[in-house]
């Protein structure tokens, strides 16, 4: 049996994730949805892999996996998330986790990429091995065409919101995510463009053709000046 520890700070992702790997029958599944569960978890009970989402509302997945991996070294941790995980590539490696895996994946890909983490082998997305296939080359340094490949779908979706107008909150519930994942997902974001605000970042994908440059009039008009400044707004 491959004994699995899923943590996630959403229980509609736990319980489908649980239920597509559990079908396969000689997979067992527990669920954490706090950093705290999790490692009182994995302190008493040895998991042949660990699923840890990346952005939880009291840590981040990374920071949660290092703290795991300093109760058990020999821990087997994969990076499970729904946002980009390029920018955090070196991070990951640096942290001694397996791999990472995306929640767009379907059942065959979840199953798959559990079964080669349990016999101790990466997991890595195709997509993001392209992407390192110029390891010398720092993100800092690439161009605006980079930028703009670099930025996922999820990311497009974040800006639209911002462009109409919409607060930290009303952007978390329409996207059906925590406003401390929303917070995550907008720090990356404004790594990518190399902006530091929301304005800019609309501006920014405005420049780059990611979004509209006229729904940036709506940003401007619907917060006040101190929001507009702000890296993240009030909520």
């Amino acid at each position: 049996m491959i004994e699995v520890l899923l943590v996630d700070d959403h229980p509609s992702v736990m319980e489908g994730t649980k239920l597509l790997l559990e079908q396969e029958g000689d997979i067992s599944v527990r669920l954490a949805g706090t950093a705290a569960a999790a490692t009182e978890l994995a302190g008493r009970q040895r998991f042949d892999v660990m699923l840890v989402d990346l952005q939880m509302p009291d840590i981040n997945g990374l920071e949660l996996s290092k703290r795991i991996l300093g109760i058990r070294p020999e821990a087997t941790i994969l990076i499970y998330t729904g946002f980009d995980f390029g920018n955090h590539f070196n991070l990951m490696v640096e942290s001694g986790l397996a791999g990472f895996l995306p929640k767009t994946v379907n059942r065959e890909q979840l199953v798959t990429a559990v079964r080669c983490a349990a016999r101790g082998e990466a997991v890595l997305p195709l997509e993001l091995l392209k992407q390192l296939r110029r390891p010398g080359a720092p993100k800092q340094e690439q161009g605006p065409d980079h930028a703009s490949s670099a930025v996922t779908e999820r990311d497009r979706q974040i800006l639209a919101e911002i462009a109409r107008g919409k607060s930290n909150k009303e952007i978390a519930q329409s996207l059906l995510i925590s406003q401390r994942s929303l917070e995550y997902a907008l720090t990356d974001l404004f790594q990518k463009l190399k902006v530091k605000s929301r304005v800019e970042a609309v501006m920014k994908a405005g420049q780059l053709g990611i979004v509209e440059d006229a729904g940036s009039a709506d940003l401007l008009h619907s917060h006040s000046p101190a929001d507009r400044h702000s890296g993240l707004d009030a909520i």
